[in-house]
């Protein structure tokens, strides 16, 4: 790799635990290498991995796709049957698993199919197995290891990685990628994060910590980035928001990627007064970025964007770099174009459709599906050619998410597909509704769902987090009337002022800390 060509004295740093160079993260790479392959792992063989964010993942990301088997990134965060489920149908040989674990793996473990050896994963180098039979500790086998594997050279096209995706129904679906696909995604996100004029670049003096799940979609295929460019590499391990904070002002990060909810959590944390912010730019992606938290992140000096795409994608279509032309000194004009979907980056051809898959007006008010092409996306979902088939109907991605376009390119995701709230034969957008809400000074989090309605069909529900400090000052009228100067000035329809709005002390997350609709549907929404 060229990186320890260029960088070899370059830092990779796991918490406050692990500091070495990328020098080391080769040798480690060959060395981890040659100990699966005397576990047994084999060209085509599927290895899967269960660790939070770590140095160890940065290796799997690279020793076992070259090794020419299929690195499966397991989401931790499903439930113990959906774990099951997803291991035995991508059909790992062996599985890397953090102690923390253990108890879901001792759980199902009786259940597995074609599980032979699992490797313990310690942040402590002890061996107390448990009730699992673990061939080896992760950090011993690799240190116990010869660097000196000879990779093997096969087709560009053969499967690198896969991870599974949770829909609103049916069983998680498995998404591939290809070694072509990984890369051809690597080199555009050095394109679209490295030829912005100004705002927003990712480039060899900055400081990389993600703060998105390495077990989703490559953590966005930065770490890959990261690694080509040789920049320092601060991975958190489990995330809270004082160590991600603590990491960030010790070691220098400069460029992150999160969803909404972790950047919340993050600026409102105590500990967050006492950290410098200015300058850290971070990429938001997953939810809709509300105009309230990035106005927030802008005044802690933090260069907000987001960029958008889903698992199927790899993840990027696009991104919100701002261009020379748009920077200002006016915030809430740079706001309105920061929480944007962004303008589709290089090698990606963007529609935005009706049904009938014929193009809406570029107007910025008409809105259809997203639906795309580019040479990352996965070509199906594992195993499963009926959902593979819908998919890509009428040869392009369908994304599932409704959006304007512009006339000046920049996409503006209105809703998903499933929630969209119809009431009364007009669509209603939970996200621009949720959007008004949040910049109340008194809520801190919202959540827009649409509930069964006699007359209506549907009709919008509110459920909201108040600020603490706001807790019993402030109820739904109170919010009702906040809204009205929205619908007074057409932001928002009038159908689209809630009928109900609860107050609750947390919202539902799904595994990667997006809204769970579909479960706050079921439990609010009779």
């Amino acid at each position: 790799m060229t990186p320890l060509v260029n960088a070899p004295e370059q830092e990779i740093v796991y918490r406050g635990l692990k500091r070495y160079n990328y020098r080391a993260l080769g040798e480690r790479i060959g060395q981890l290498a040659s100990a699966l392959a005397d576990l047994g792992v084999e060209f085509g063989d599927t290895v899967a991995m269960m660790d939070w964010d770590s140095h160890r993942y940065l290796e799997c990301f690279f020793a076992v796709p070259m090794m020419g088997a299929v690195l499966q990134t397991v989401n931790v965060r499903l439930s113990s049957e959906q774990v099951l489920y997803t291991l035995n149908h991508a059909g790992p040989k062996v599985v890397l698993v953090n102690r923390d674990f253990l108890p879901l793996l001792e759980e199902i473990k009786d259940q597995l199919e074609t599980v032979e050896k699992f490797v313990l994963i310690t942040d402590t180098g002890d061996c107390d197995l448990g009730a699992i039979p673990v061939a080896a500790e992760y950090e011993q086998m690799v240190e116990g290891s010869s660097s000196a594997f000879e990779f093997p050279d096969f087709d560009e096209n053969t499967r690198a990685t896969i991870f599974y995706t949770t829909g609103t129904t049916g069983l998680p679906k498995g998404v591939y990628f290809t070694h072509r696909q990984l890369v051809l995604h690597t080199l555009v996100d050095l394109a679209a994060f490295g030829t912005t004029a100004v705002q927003g670049r990712f480039h060899q003096g900055d400081v990389y910590m993600p703060t998105t799940p390495m077990f989703h979609v490559h953590a966005w295929g930065l770490p890959y980035t990261a690694t080509v460019l040789g920049v320092k590499q601060v991975y958190p391990g489990r995330y809270t928001p004082e160590t991600l904070l603590e990491l960030k002002e010790r070691e220098g990060a400069t460029f992150s990627h999160c969803v909404p909810t972790i950047l919340h959590m993050m600026l409102t944390h105590p500990a967050s007064k006492n950290v410098d912010m200015r300058g850290w730019k971070i990429v938001i992606g997953g939810s809709a970025l509300p105009k309230a938290l990035a106005k927030a992140a802008m005044e802690r000096g933090i260069d907000i964007f987001c960029g958008y795409g889903m698992s199927e994608t790899c993840p990027l279509l696009t991104t919100s770099h701002l261009s020379l032309a748009l920077l200002s000194d006016n915030m809430d004009y740079e706001i309105e174009m920061r929480v944007t979907a962004g303008r589709a980056v290089p090698l990606v051809e963007l529609r935005v459709v009706d049904p009938d898959m014929n193009d809406v007006p570029r107007d910025g008010k008409t809105s259809g599906e997203i639906v795309v092409r580019t040479p990352w996306l996965t070509q199906g979902y594992f195993n499963n050619p009926e959902a593979s088939k819908a998919l890509w109907a009428g040869s392009y991605l369908h994304t599932n998410d409704i959006g304007v376009l512009g006339t000046d390119g920049y996409l503006r995701i209105t809703d998903r597909l499933k929630d969209v709230i119809k009431t009364g034969g007009e669509w209603i957008s939970s996200l621009e509704v949720e959007d008004v809400i949040t910049q109340h000074p008194a809520v801190s989090d919202v959540c827009v769902i649409g509930v069964s309605d006699a007359k209506w069909g549907e009709r919008p529900m509110a459920i909201v987090v108040l600020k603490d400090e706001f807790i019993g000052k402030v109820d739904a009228e109170g919010l009702k009337d906040h809204m009205k100067a929205f619908v007074e000035k057409g932001i928002i329809s009038k159908f689209g002022m809630p009928d109900r709005i609860i107050f609750v002390d947390t919202l539902l997350k799904t595994s990667v800390g997006k809204l769970d609709k579909k479960t706050m549907r079921i439990k609010y929404g009779s």
